[in-house]
């Protein structure tokens, strides 16, 4: 009985809602109203997965492939339209809607992340480039670095090796120190950290660079090389969105090196008279053939987000396998990441991140002479009448070369086949934020990096002549590094009519643990067990454990004020205390000020409409450096030594010690001191952007190993000192164009840096040499001394081959009458290039889209020292055909020397570097179809990537883009068997749903 009285009470509402909105023409038949409509961009292109969301609730769609959506509302509703890259625009419902979002170019630059909080890019005094990331999950990389790469002005990077997993070279603003570290800072999700090999590409949701020491210097000790900011997609509201990115791509490393065949190589031999070959000798093996393979790159990454006005989420994971174009040689990264973001209460935001990697690389010896194991250089150096495998033996590889002292590439590649680096990372990081008034919050911060690291190698002991010597060789060392890091930042924020100001005050502490033990053996019996309980002879002094720790304590504030975003200042402080340093001189001070005039806001440039933004801004400011010092580095530390207890009558011997360094107590921070001016220029409605900086940047107190003067009172030869001085000046610019709007676009991003190095000052060394170069010439080529630009080149002048003697012609600069005495040596060229250039060229055309992006470099040399060993003509290696042309007989005119001829280094060797590079052409198209919308997929893009598609270069080698010594700042562009790169073909497939 109730329930038909409530019924008819139902009954009778709707009637009386009815007919009151019929009485009163609200055209509406019931509070529920069915909404579809169609969302695009100004040229009438569909837009797909805008959020639909009811204003004030929780309702809401996305887009589908065709731009359309569908909602049931309530009446007089309003709907908000938001999408990436575009206004947000909000519109009251009726049932049929057409909606035209108007692009926003500036949006997504709209907030830059700065250190320990945000400022709007108009609002930027300081020189920050933000690295664009909507062409990542589109190019075959592995490493967020190559992000980087030709994509912001006064930031070079180089991939000094192919090898995959290899690390990445980067400089902000040249090279800034001279034994420490030159790499950038790198603060992922405000997580300070010294790699970022662990972060899938396609986690990322932003990259800053801070370049300047005015915006860098508010993280103190670490910022003097500039700090990359790295944040990380999260959670947005509205609809779940799944996104799913799958590569594959083949790698190729092209045969430009052309060696003698048997019988050139034979007659060569005869002239050198070397060795003795029998009589028959045939090619049997082409060593390229053999050791270089068709590598492969394969990877799946896949995310899932969602979100709430309370609660958002971003959950991803990832594969990645990279096989070398080397065989043995090879590098696989496991990823998985969660944010998490929750508005407990209006005053209160926590937020969590997890991120964990595991990561395993098998590097191969380069650097080295065919005779001491190095791979590339032994598949040029191999002569070819040599099999793979030994006839008498066929389980060893052949070493029979008449009396040559060289390994075969398989061999070599065999000696590190089971050279394993396995890491496994996870950083935890948790904030909390406390909204105590709308001016002032409170944030909290923890994070815990660990990485546990553990390396291993097996050398069998039959295959190799190597390991037959050692009866089979065993490593095994493991390490373990946790950095914790608090951080606690009160900002105020106060606007008073057209003022601004901003205050913040914070600390943060940081504390690091590393432990590490290693064991070496050798005699195994056979290689079936691989592990060191197999090994029956363990190394007496390569085995140990040891361990250190550091900290950091530091206190930081910022000032800021801002007229109208017309007038802008900015002061920074941070102090810094280190335990590396002797307490007297622990704490180092960093300050920096910029300021800002948007000119553009005056009164007297209204008449100037067609400019949108102009703003001088200025900046200066001190960043120090202390990673070139050991964690101890004020203290003594000694040196402990086994002895033989085994042995007879040392039963109860006990170990020796001795020093292990000359203590320093007065060792004091390394600082840059840096003064920045910049312009930033905008016109004809955002279409075009320019920014120009000049810069100059002065290092004193460099840290550095100081050679001392020999004496037998000690065998210790250096003591770290602050030691020099180094300079880098420079100037950039960069140029953002919207070439095309409409059906077809085309935009173009373009920067080019230019940058001078000195080395101004040492103290108590008057130069430094490093890098020696084939075993046979036994010379340093690197001479690091005050006025000249660092790592510059030294040796002799070559003028060209003697037509009567066949010898280099060695220039006479000490004016005795003889070239090639110690006196002639000189300067011979300069491995830092005189500019470095990139640019984007993005088009599309309907579902068509293409990349163009080109990177290179300028006015580098490159010490050639491969050819030392494949056209030097000194022993009974292999040469390449440039020997050919060689001098045989008195009166020839030719440009390459006689085979034994009198090799040094000299400009015969350092060549011209610069080259322009076809980084990548991506070409992508977004399929769309009905059967995937109602399959509720909304992106559908498959793509092709080439990558390294063509290098225009004079460089005679393998790639000009390369460094032997890897990231070091003394000594660069020395090319000795280094891992070649490859040219790559990817392809993949984009999927939301």
């Amino acid at each position: 009985m109730k329930k038909s009285k409530r019924s008819c009470r139902f009954i009778a509402r709707k009637f009386f809602i009815a007919f009151s909105a019929i009485f009163f023409s609200l055209g509406a038949f019931a509070q529920q109203l069915s909404v579809s409509g169609l969302v695009s961009d100004t040229s009438k292109e569909p837009l797909i997965g805008v959020s639909v969301l009811e204003k004030g609730t929780s309702n809401g769609t996305i887009t589908d492939i065709e731009g359309r959506f569908s909602l049931n509302t309530k009446e007089n509703a309003v709907l908000v339209f938001s999408y990436v890259g575009y206004k947000t625009m909000e519109k009251k419902v009726t049932s049929q809607m057409s909606v035209t979002l108007q692009e926003d170019a500036e949006m997504l630059e709209e907030v830059v992340v700065i250190g320990y909080g945000t400022v709007q890019r108009k609002d930027v005094t300081t020189a920050i480039s933000t690295v664009s990331t909507k062409d990542l999950i589109e190019r075959p990389i592995t490493s967020a670095g190559q992000a980087i790469q030709g994509k912001v002005a006064g930031i070079s990077v180089i991939q000094p090796s192919g090898m995959p997993g290899g690390e990445l070279s980067i400089r902000v603003r040249g090279t800034t120190s001279f034994n420490g570290s030159n790499d950038p800072l790198y603060v992922v999700d405000g997580v300070p950290v010294d790699k970022i090999d662990f972060l899938s590409p396609n986690d990322i949701a932003s990259m800053q660079v801070m370049k300047d020491a005015s915006s860098a210097a508010i993280y103190g000790s670490r910022a003097a090389n500039g700090v990359v900011l790295i944040t990380t997609k999260t959670g947005q509201k509205g609809a779940a969105k799944v996104s799913l990115n799958v590569q594959y791509g083949i790698d190729k490393v092209i045969d430009n090196v052309k060696v003698l065949n048997t019988q050139e190589y034979v007659e060569l031999q005869r002239e050198l008279g070397n060795t003795s070959l029998p009589d028959g000798l045939t090619d049997q093996t082409n060593w390229f053939d053999e050791a270089y393979q068709i590598g492969h790159t394969q990877s799946y990454q896949a995310s899932v987000s969602d979100g709430t006005d309370r609660l958002k989420y971003f959950l991803s994971g990832g594969y990645l396998d990279q096989k070398g174009t080397l065989d043995a040689a090879f590098f696989k990264r496991y990823n998985f990441r969660g944010n998490i973001e929750n508005d407990v209460r209006k005053w209160l935001k926590l937020s969590a991140n997890i991120s964990y990697s595991s990561t395993i690389k098998n590097d191969l010896i380069t650097g080295q002479g065919s005779n001491r194991g190095g791979v590339v250089l032994s598949v040029i150096n191999t002569p070819t009448y040599a099999p793979v495998w030994n006839p008498s033996n066929p389980e060893q590889y052949n070493d029979n070369f008449y009396g040559a002292n060289l390994t075969h590439p398989l061999e070599n590649m065999e000696r590190s086949r089971n050279n394993k680096q396995k890491e496994d990372r996870i950083i935890l990081s948790g904030s909390a934020l406390i909204t105590f008034m709308p001016e002032l919050n409170f944030k909290s911060s923890f994070s815990l990096d660990r990485r546990n690291g553990l390396d291993t190698n097996f050398l069998d002991p039959q295959k190799t002549s190597w390991g037959r010597q050692h009866f089979g060789i065993g490593s095994d060392e493991r390490n373990r590094n946790t950095v914790i890091t608090i951080d606690n930042v009160a900002t105020f924020n106060k606007r008073i009519a057209k003022h601004a100001f901003e205050a913040m005050l914070g600390t943060s502490y940081t504390k690091s643990e590393y432990l590490n033990s290693w064991i070496n053996g050798t005699n195994y019996r056979s290689s079936d067990i691989e592990t060191l309980n197999a090994a029956n002879k363990i190394d007496w002094y390569n085995t140990g454990t040891a361990g250190s720790e550091w900290g950091i304590m530091s206190y930081f504030g910022r000032v800021a004020y801002n007229y109208d975003s017309k007038y802008l200042l900015t002061i920074n402080m941070r102090r810094d205390g280190s335990s590396r340093l002797h307490p007297d001189s622990r704490w180092g001070t960093f300050p920096s000020m910029s300021a800002g005039w948007r000119i553009s806001s005056e009164k007297f440039m209204e008449s100037f409409s067609w400019i949108d933004d102009l703003k001088i801004r200025a900046g200066w400011g001190k960043t120090g450096n202390q990673s070139g010092i050991h964690d101890y580095a004020y203290l003594q530390r000694y040196n402990i030594q086994r002895l033989a207890w085994f042995e007879e009558g040392k039963e109860n011997v006990l170990p020796t010690i001795s020093p292990a360094n000359l203590r320093a107590t007065d060792l004091k921070w390394e600082t840059t001191t840096q003064t920045n001016i910049g312009i930033d220029f905008t016109a004809f409605s955002s279409r075009l952007n320019i920014t120009l900086d000049y810069y100059f940047k002065k290092t004193t107190d460099m840290l550095m190993n100081v050679t001392m003067p020999s004496t037998g009172a000690s065998s210790i030869s250096t003591i770290q000192r602050n030691e020099g001085a180094m300079e880098n000046k420079g100037f950039e610019i960069a140029v953002a164009t919207k070439n095309f709007q409409g059906a077809f676009a085309w935009d173009t991003d373009f920067n080019i840096s230019f940058n001078k190095n000195k080395l101004t000052k040492l103290m108590y060394t008057p130069m430094y040499e490093d890098a020696l170069t084939s075993d046979h010439v036994n010379a340093k080529v690197v001479r690091n001394q005050p006025g000249r630009p660092l790592g510059s080149f030294y040796g002799y002048i070559s003028d060209g081959v003697d037509p009567e003697t066949g010898n280099l012609i060695y220039r006479d600069l000490d004016n005795n009458g003889k070239g090639g005495n110690p006196g002639d040596q000189t300067f011979i060229g300069d491995p830092n290039p005189d500019f470095t250039f990139g640019m984007t060229n993005n088009l599309s055309w309907k579902n068509f889209n293409l990349n163009i992006f080109l990177q290179g470099s300028y006015g580098n040399d490159v010490y050639n020292a491969s050819r030392m060993e494949t056209e030097g003509m000194f022993d009974a290696k292999n040469q390449t055909t440039v020997v050919l042309d060689r001098w045989k007989i008195p009166g020839q005119i030719t440009s390459v020397p006689r085979a034994g001829f009198n090799i040094k280094n000299s400009t015969y060797f350092v060549e011209d570097g610069s080259y322009l590079r076809v980084k990548t052409v991506t070409l992508s198209y977004n399929i769309k179809s009905k059967f995937l919308t109602r399959a509720g997929i909304t992106r559908l893009q498959p793509y092709f990537t080439a990558n390294n598609l063509l290098t225009l270069t004079s460089y005679s080698g393998m790639d000009p883009e390369v460094n032997q010594w890897g990231n070091s700042g003394a000594v660069q562009g020395i090319d000795w068997g280094t891992y070649p790169h490859s040219k790559s073909f990817v392809f993949g497939i984009n999927v939301d749903f």
